[in-house]
């Protein structure tokens, strides 16, 4: 028979760590919330430039401007950002098991990384591949600077011819619920495909004030920033979302295991005084004979 004692000692200490998931969902929810005005804001800016930006270099001398330089090679660069913390449900777990499987699936290439979070770096630093850069502690005081930041620093590496291939992998935000993990390329641009139209329509082209290749290098330099941003931002959106869920099914399960122990609870008390009823009425008989 289980002794009481325990059973009660187990429902508080089930009933304190419901307390502390409940706040943390708190937390996620109030931080949630600023993180997804952020994306929400920045999404329009970042997708307009980039459509812009594959506009123009689809109609522009690929020779003007290094980032365009679509070079035959096997050296890779991965931007992977994770979390710094856990208690986030696949969030962590989806980033890191996507980036081994590119590596794995591509294991001709010689794939470096640049880190951002404690959770992705503490599983890399352990592997062959070389990391470049740790951003690990990023989502405390990440923002539009350190961006800018990351993107010079990509640019450059891409520039210098250090590597052929820039992609960026994160979680991009779809809802509380919902978050799906992006492999997106960022060096070489990848330019629009123009469409010739029908019949006698022919392409159209346009006059460049100032020169193609000032216009080029004020945008790449911004979109750089820009998409390493937009990235994070997703990235910091989709932590609090997948964290606010995770503590919301972890206090519920809580919540159905101390139902659970109280029943039990509930049981072996009934039967401690079951027994001692019939100890005291056999002791009166007892006593009659």
């Amino acid at each position: 028979m289980p002794n009481l004692r325990d059973i009660k000692r187990r429902i508080k200490s089930v009933k304190n760590t419901q307390q502390i998931t409940k706040a943390m969902k708190l937390v996620s929810a109030s931080k949630l919330r600023k993180a997804q005005e952020a994306i929400i804001s920045a999404r329009p800016y970042a997708l307009k430039l980039m459509e812009v930006l594959h506009h123009l270099s689809a109609r522009c001398n690929h020779d003007i401007h290094p980032l365009l330089d679509d070079r035959d090679g096997n050296r890779w660069l991965i931007l992977s950002i994770t979390a710094d913390r856990g208690l986030c449900g696949s969030f962590n777990g989806s980033i890191i098991r996507k980036t081994l499987q590119v590596i794995e699936e591509n294991s001709e290439k010689q794939i470096q990384l640049i880190t951002a979070g404690k959770k992705g770096h503490a599983i890399f630093r352990n592997r062959d591949n070389k990391i470049l850069q740790d951003h690990s502690g990023w989502t405390r005081d990440f923002d539009y600077l350190k961006a800018a930041s990351i993107g010079s620093t990509l640019a450059s590496l891409f520039s210098e011819k250090s590597v052929d291939r820039v992609f960026i992998l994160y979680n991009e935000f779809k809802s509380v619920m919902q978050q799906e993990v992006i492999l997106e390329q960022l060096l070489p641009v990848v330019p629009e495909k123009l469409d010739t139209g029908r019949g006698n329509m022919k392409v159209v082209d346009y006059i460049y004030e100032p020169e193609e290749e000032a216009i080029l290098g004020n945008l790449l330099e911004r979109y750089m920033t820009v998409e390493v941003y937009r990235a994070f931002l997703e990235s910091s959106a989709s932590e609090h979302g997948a964290r606010m869920t995770a503590m919301d099914s972890a206090s519920r399960n809580a919540g159905e295991m101390i139902g659970g122990l109280t029943l039990t609870y509930n049981k072996a008390r009934q039967a401690y005084i079951t027994k001692e009823l019939i100890e005291i009425v056999n002791g009166a008989e007892a006593l009659k004979a």
